[in-house]
């Protein structure tokens, strides 16, 4: 099922849906339209039970090449805090609290914001031609949708502080060597390696996946012990579940399990 949007393409495919961002003539920039596509996008995502896993990429030569500049002109300090900022950060929330996973295909330019929609994905697999950067600074800005935030977890203080200073673009095996991506694969195996992966990712039992994602996102912003307690806590939703019965019980009797997300 395919739904139509002037920005981005939108296919699914239970149990995995794909976001195409679709601006190929200004590199995949984000726009309002765009943000507001991507959070109608979302909102099916996760209404929809069918849907598992969702993979997100870009058209042409970029995943995405930034904020479009045209976001920002005459308007006002608070129009740009709350039509740009506010809502680029909470379409980004959305996707990483989820609770299912997203998979970032980077085919191409891979800068500004387009790096900030990469880095709330939970898995990030790049293409051999993608390059990296956070270019704001070059227009005297700082990163508003997590790009100082997200990225220094990612790849540690020192170098977020590099990549966000200097404006400066890495290329793919830097980003992996890094942390900031976590494979590179070459650019016509791109696609089957991201559809691979969330084929894998959706077989697998939906409550778990949603407690293992909740534990790591959030247990990473606790102290550890606090951090432990809510482990168990993910731990013991998980074990209370059906699927977690089939699977031990499929196990014990050397069958593969069938999942149902209950």
């Amino acid at each position: 099922m395919d739904m139509p949007y002037e920005t981005i393409v939108y296919e699914k495919k239970p149990p995995i849906a794909k976001i195409t961002l679709n601006r190929p003539d200004v590199l995949n920039a984000v726009n309002e339209q765009m943000l507001f596509e991507l959070g109608d996008v979302l909102e099916d995502i996760e209404k929809d039970d069918d849907i598992k896993v969702a993979i997100i990429t870009g058209t042409g030569r970029a995943f995405g090449a930034g904020a479009d500049i045209m976001m920002f002109k005459g308007k006002s300090y608070l129009d740009v805090r709350k039509k740009v900022i506010e809502r680029g950060k909470r379409t980004l929330a959305k996707m990483e609290e989820m609770g299912k996973p997203f998979i970032a295909a980077l085919n191409g330019l891979t800068l500004g914001g387009g790096c900030e929609i990469a880095m709330a994905c939970d898995i990030r697999i790049a293409s051999e031609k993608a390059k990296f950067g956070q270019p704001e600074i070059n227009l005297g800005l700082t990163p508003g949708w997590g790009g100082t935030q997200r990225l220094t977890r990612l790849v540690g203080k020192g170098m977020a502080k590099k990549i966000d200073l200097t404006g400066d673009m890495i290329d793919a095996d830097e980003a992996k060597a890094i942390g900031l991506v976590d494979e590179v694969v070459p650019a016509e195996k791109l696609e089957d390696s991201a559809e691979k992966l969330a084929e894998k990712l959706a077989s697998k039992p939906p409550i778990a996946v949603r407690c293992m994602l909740d534990a790591i996102n959030k247990g990473l912003e606790m102290p550890l012990r606090e951090a432990l307690s809510f482990e168990t806590d993910e731990f013991l939703i998980s074990f209370a579940s059906e699927d977690a019965k089939e699977g031990i019980s499929a196990f014990i009797e050397k069958r593969k399990a069938t999942f149902k997300g209950k």
